[in-house]
């Protein structure tokens, strides 16, 4: 009983303080949101502990922590058999320390909320039971065991991300908005087009049924086949990695992302780079490399290539930028290509640094864009031409803005270092291998270079020399530094970046162990 009220409160607590948020006085949705929240955290942190507390225990791959299965409906389909969908829950290792992301970034959220200006906070429970609906379905796409229940979860998130977007965003929010549900829609339809592809294969949803090919009969058009892989299933493949690729997203599919990010409020901005790209990494490693592991293992060296080529080209991008949102926006599309790079490796180290990268960017990228948040609130401006020695001023911000871009650049001693190096260990141990062309171990180092570029070249512009503001700007003589609220909210993502680049064990016990499964079992499943 205690680990099916574990289950059902992760994901029952935030939708309950939505309904409550839309019954008490305007003047309290605040409040009542961050009470949900908190109580978010504490489920989340308490499921990771029970998680992590399993780590010692040798398991095989898809033993699920905390499990709970029940049936959820089913459907007589004829001669294709009886469809039935379980509501099955359960943690392991490697969806863990992502709960637990998700209960952090989403407080932080509110905290970011918590003065939002006059013109967006006029709808707050609109804003705040939107937002809980939000973080209820992201918590879902993390524990959902059944594909179909995690596909739920998966098209929930996009209506409330397009109203918040769309209504509480900037001048652009309508463009914004409609961008980024096409775009995500479109993902879904290609992961629901393989998930119908799959049932008369797997005769069930659950992660079990789907990555036990080997026990059907052969001879159906999906089914693994003897001698090599098939062109169906390579096709299968690739759209999962396409609808999965938008959410993450990874060049060329990433075109939605900049202007979401600079059109969203800045809380929204937060939930969008700290846990909405994490949920499309997360479904490239629960579905898409596990259910088809022969076409992972025969399409590696493309997608090493997209992850390479993502790495450089966000790099890139950023390092032209004007807006500072815009910036960390790209630079996002740059550290997501670690991720796909860690998983194409098929190595522990690689998969193991791309899970770490997952909680690591969701840690630096909210940090990033509450900054942004901190400087566009007192100038009603992100242009980084628009001013000049801020380092003077707000030093406060000064150290902050440094931390942040250090952690970004992966500067030994922020976690982001320890993602990044154990991603190209696995890089450069399957390039060596042959497993992975050379070259998608070499272009990540310039994207290292280019990264190092942009980000020092930001807190250059903004921190150092006389202070000084554009005219244009109607700004205080001096502005003010950071708020204690503010100070709460970015040293909180501060310390846990630097904390966990200077004790990775605290996560990387439990993911190693679990990332090594995942690799034994890709590798060497249907060989």
């Amino acid at each position: 009983m205690a680990d099916l009220n574990l289950l059902l409160l992760l994901l029952l607590l935030p939708l309950v303080a939505a309904g409550l948020v839309l019954l008490v006085p305007a003047r309290w949705a605040r409040w009542v949101a961050l009470a949900g929240t908190t109580a978010h955290l504490g489920t989340a942190a308490v499921c990771w502990l029970a998680a992590r507390a399993a780590s010692f225990v040798p398991v095989a791959y898809q033993t699920w922590t905390l499990p709970l299965r029940a049936p959820w409906f089913g459907l007589d389909l004829g001669p294709l058999g009886r469809l039935q969908v379980d509501f099955w829950l359960g943690l392991d290792r490697l969806s863990a320390p992502l709960v637990l992301l998700t209960g952090i970034v989403g407080l932080i959220g509110v905290g970011a909320a918590w003065h939002l200006p006059p013109a967006r906070t006029d709808r707050p429970r609109g804003f705040f039971s939107l937002y809980l609906l939000l973080l209820a379905a992201v918590s879902g796409c993390f524990v959902a065991v059944d594909a179909v229940l995690f596909y739920v979860f998966f098209e929930v998130m996009l209506l409330p991300m397009y109203f918040l977007i769309g209504i509480w965003g900037g001048a652009r929010r309508e463009l914004a908005s409609v961008k980024f549900f096409i775009y995500t829609l479109l993902g879904s339809l290609l992961i629901l087009a393989v998930l119908v592809a799959l049932f008369p294969v797997a005769h069930g949803y659950g992660l079990p049924s789907l990555t036990d090919f080997a026990r059907h009969t052969p001879g159906q058009w999906l089914s693994p086949q003897a001698g090599g892989v098939t062109t169906a299933r390579l096709v299968a493949f690739g759209l999962l990695l396409a609808g999965f690729g938008i959410k993450l997203p990874v060049v060329p599919l990433h075109t939605w992302l900049p202007d979401a990010h600079v059109e969203a409020p800045t809380p929204i901005s937060v939930v969008l780079a700290g846990l909405l790209l994490k949920v499309g990494a997360y479904g490239l490693l629960r579905f898409t490399f596990p259910l088809f592991p022969d076409a992972a293992r025969a399409l590696a060296p493309v997608v090493a290539g997209v992850g390479a080529v993502s790495i450089l080209y966000g790099a890139l991008c950023a390092l032209a930028q004007t807006d500072l949102k815009k910036l960390v926006a790209y630079s996002s599309v740059s550290h997501m290509g670690f991720v796909l790079l860690g998983f194409a490796s098929l190595t522990p180290e690689g998969a193991g640094g791309a899970v770490y990268q997952l909680v690591s960017h969701g840690l630096i990228s909210p940090l990033l864009f509450l900054l942004a948040g901190v400087l566009y609130d007192r100038t009603h401006s992100r242009q980084l031409a628009h001013f000049r020695g801020l380092a003077g001023p707000l030093p406060r911000f000064a150290a902050l803005l440094t931390v942040g871009f250090f952690a970004a650049l992966g500067l030994p001693g922020f976690s982001g270092f320890i993602a990044e190096i154990l991603v190209l260990l696995g890089a450069w141990k399957a390039a060596l291998t042959t497993s992975l062309p050379l070259w998608t171990a070499i272009v990540p180092l310039a994207g290292l270079l280019v990264g190092a570029g942009y980000c020092l070249w930001t807190v250059q512009r903004l921190l150092f020399g006389a202070y000084w503001t554009h005219p244009s700007l109607e700004v205080p003589a001096l502005l003010p530094d950071l708020t204690p609220r503010e100070r709460w909210l970015l040293g909180s993502l501060a310390a846990l970046t630097l904390g966990l680049g200077l004790f990775p064990a605290v996560l990387l016990d439990g993911i190693s162990a679990d990332a090594t499964a995942w690799v034994t079992f890709v590798r060497d499943a249907l060989r």
